[in-house]
């Protein structure tokens, strides 16, 4: 991952916007992931086939589930309120309502109501703490961590119900396992449908 310097304006005068802009504009090569965490843009290379793979299995089985009018973005920039922090989940859960006319290039977190990360090599720590805390922080109900770089047996873990900028841990379970998700989803992960490593 590499990384533009910034400096962060947490008090979201100015210099947000500015660097805002400056996400929308940047010319990355396709595929990468551009974000802006802790006030600093970062651009992370494509996903590999694995990552793409989960992310895209896990999205096919929400499918099944959610209201016809809610959607699910792969792309959409999720800006957490207060925090110098604008994410690109791998897999954001979004009424329609919350993106009326279409998606911006961003939204605002308190309108999700599942976020889904499925970490790489080179996000794996911002997953598993920023992205954590700062979805925590922003309300939003739920937030799926796919931990697939963990050393050993890859594990996924449900967080929920955020209160004071921290989740609680609903469920973990090894790949192989199954992970129910609450509702409104009222489903079941199989993660073994996932790839490992």
């Amino acid at each position: 991952m590499s990384a533009l310097t910034v400096e962060a304006v947490p008090d979201r005068g100015n210099g947000w916007d500015e660097l805002v802009h400056l996400w929308e504009g940047l010319d990355v090569p396709e595929g990468c992931k551009v974000e802006i965490i802790e006030g600093i843009v970062t651009v992370a290379p494509p996903p590999n086939t694995k990552h793409n793979l989960t992310a895209a299995r896990v999205q096919r089985l929400l499918y099944t589930v959610i209201p016809e009018d809610w959607n699910i973005y792969q792309t959409l920039g999720v800006e957490l309120p207060g925090q110098s922090d604008l994410f690109v989940p791998d897999l954001a859960v979004v009424p329609d309502a919350a993106v009326d006319g279409g998606p911006p290039t961003h939204i605002p977190a308190d309108v999700l109501e599942l976020v889904v990360e499925v970490t790489s090599p080179s996000n794996a720590v911002h997953d598993r703490v920023q992205k954590l805390r700062s979805h925590a922080a922003a309300g939003v109900p739920l937030y799926l961590l796919l931990d697939r770089c963990r050393p050993g047996t890859p594990i996924a873990t449900l967080y929920g119900e955020p209160e004071d900028g921290h989740y609680r841990v609903l469920e973990t379970v090894k790949y192989g396992e199954e992970l129910p998700l609450p509702a409104p989803f009222d489903v079941n992960l199989d993660t073994g449908i996932l790839p490992l490593n």
